[in-house]
């Protein structure tokens, strides 16, 4: 789940809370559990299943196995209803924050999956892309160049580093193969609130913007379209759809900044490991 940069306003490396390493060790725990709850959903997640029985899953894993909190239940940012359930599930065309519903997954459906985990008061924020049975080259590929969009965003990530390196990268790669970046949404910074500075948008020009510190915690989530990147929102006040009906993908991990590189904290043995050909630091 994030918030929307509609309002965004110009933050400071002041307005940023710089964590310790005390608070790291935390944030490292709840991207632990965040990661091994889409471990474990994953084998769920087949044509037939509803979303909402996905969000029972996963809700009753996060609370009952883990002994955390699902973040997103009752979630309620100014100006929006309580969110109704404990994971975002987002079809097709659905870019984020999809209502968890009693429509059963298709054969050739692709979904994501937004979760946040609250461990001992510290948020993980984390979500990936299935494919339901045999998609279309056009879905698969989209979920590729996404993650590669992803990842492309993470490497940037260094003490010294801009936050416009990372928008950049996202926009590059996503408008090269022929996609769009969602504007409206971006990612955020996190901690003990679900939400804080900075935004991070999937978007901009190298070397402008914040300048990264170590010790920042962010997510980085690029919402990626087959189609244009408008966007609007449906009925119940929170899922989010392409404008021109078009597919959409989104992955996202929660990062570390530090001194020589990044640290992803979202990750679990079943995490997807990095495109090969992306260089790696951290």
């Amino acid at each position: 789940m994030l918030r929307s940069s509609r309002s965004r306003h110009r933050a400071t490396s002041m307005s940023v809370i710089r964590k310790t390493p005390q608070e790291i060790a935390k944030m490292r725990v709840a991207g632990r559990l965040t990661a091994e709850v889409l471990d474990y959903v994953t084998a769920h997640v087949r044509a037939g299943v509803t979303t909402a029985e996905l969000d029972r899953l996963c809700h009753d894993y996060i609370v009952g196995v883990q002994g955390c909190i699902p973040a997103p239940l009752n979630y309620a940012p100014p100006g929006y209803q309580p969110y109704p359930n404990s994971i975002c599930a987002s079809i097709n065309h659905q870019v984020c924050h999809g209502v968890p519903g009693e429509r059963p997954l298709r054969n050739g459906d692709i979904v994501n999956l937004d979760i946040t985990v609250i461990s001992d008061g510290y948020h993980g924020d984390s979500s990936r892309m299935f494919q339901i049975g045999e998609t279309s080259l056009q879905a698969r590929r989209l979920c590729v160049v996404s993650f590669e969009c992803l990842w492309l965003g993470i490497v940037q990530v260094r003490a010294g580093a801009h936050l416009g390196d990372i928008g950049h990268a996202i926009q590059k790669h996503a408008e090269q193969s022929g996609y769009s970046v969602v504007r409206e949404f971006c990612g955020h910074g996190i901690g003990a609130r679900f939400h804080e500075e900075p935004q991070v948008l999937h978007y901009g020009r190298p070397h402008t913007g914040m300048t990264l510190e170590a010790g920042m915690i962010f997510t980085i989530e690029p919402m990626i379209n087959a189609g244009k990147a408008a966007v609007k929102t449906m009925a119940d006040g929170w899922t989010i759809v392409t404008k021109d009906h078009s597919l959409s993908a989104q992955w996202e991990h929660t990062v570390l900044v530090t001194e020589s590189g990044y640290e992803v904290l979202t990750v679990s043995p079943a995490t997807p490991p990095p495109p090969g050909w992306i260089g790696q630091s951290g």
